[in-house]
C-alpha cells in the first residue's frame, strides 16, 4: 500500500481483518485529528494540556473501539473519529475548568466553527476569513487539506490556529504570539497563499 490509497479503500480492508490497513488509516487520519483538536481545545485549556495528547487519546479510543465502527463511507468514518475527539475535548474542558464557572463565559466554545465556502477568492485581513477546521469538516478531500496544513511552517500554523480555528480578534493573536497587529496580518494573509499553493500543488484547490 501506499499514501495514495484511498481512505475508503483502507477502511474496506481494514474492516476485513488486515492490520497493515488499519494501521495505514490510522496514520493517514493523525493531521485531520489535529487540526479538529486546535479546534476543540480554547486558548486556556492548551496552557494545561497539548492538543497532541487529545489526539493520542481519540486515536487510542477509536483503535480499541474499531470494530464497534457501523458505518460505510470515508465521511462516515471521520464523523466518527470527530465525535470521539469531541467528547475527550469535553472531558477535557470539564477536568480544567468545572471548578473555574465565574470565569467560563470567556472561554471559547468547544464548537466555534462557523459555514464558509472555500480559500479562494480574495483575502480580507478585517475578517477571520475561512476556517481551516470548517474546510476540513466539509470539504470532499479532507485529509489532503489537513495534511497541507501540516506542512506549513509553526508560524503559520500557528497564526491560523489563533485566527481561524480559535477565532481570535487579531489584537489577541498579536499578544499572543508577541508581535504587532499589522505583522501578525501579514503573516495569516502569506500563511492562507501558502496553504493554497500547497493545496494546487496536490491538485486540491
Amino acid at each position: 500500500m501506499s499514501d495514495s490509497t484511498p481512505l475508503s479503500d483502507l477502511l474496506d480492508r481494514a474492516r476485513h481483518g488486515d492490520e497493515a490497513a488499519r494501521d495505514e488509516l490510522f496514520a493517514k487520519c493523525r493531521n485531520y485529528v489535529r487540526i479538529v483538536a486546535d479546534s476543540q481545545i480554547d486558548a486556556r485549556t492548551r496552557t494545561k494540556v497539548d492538543a497532541s495528547d487529545l489526539v493520542q487519546q481519540t486515536l487510542m479510543d477509536a483503535h480499541r473501539a474499531f470494530d464497534r465502527f457501523e458505518g460505510e463511507s470515508e465521511g462516515e468514518w471521520l464523523t466518527w473519529l470527530r465525535r470521539i475527539l469531541e467528547n475527550n475535548a469535553i472531558d477535557l474542558a470539564r477536568r480544567y475548568h468545572g471548578t473555574e464557572k465565574r470565569r467560563a463565559s470567556r472561554e471559547v466554545p468547544l464548537d466555534a466553527r462557523r459555514p464558509n465556502e472555500s480559500f479562494g477568492g480574495q483575502i480580507d485581513p478585517s475578517d477571520p476569513g475561512e476556517s481551516p477546521s470548517q474546510v476540513v469538516l466539509q470539504r470532499e478531500r479532507e485529509i489532503e487539506l489537513a495534511d497541507a496544513i501540516a506542512q506549513l511552517s509553526d508560524d503559520h500554523r500557528e497564526v491560523i490556529r489563533l485566527r481561524n480555528l480559535q477565532r481570535l480578534p487579531f489584537n489577541d493573536v498579536a499578544d499572543a504570539m508577541g508581535r504587532s497587529r499589522p505583522a501578525v496580518q501579514m503573516l495569516w494573509k502569506r500563511a492562507l497563499e501558502r496553504l493554497e499553493s500547497l493545496l494546487r500543488q496536490n491538485g486540491q484547490s
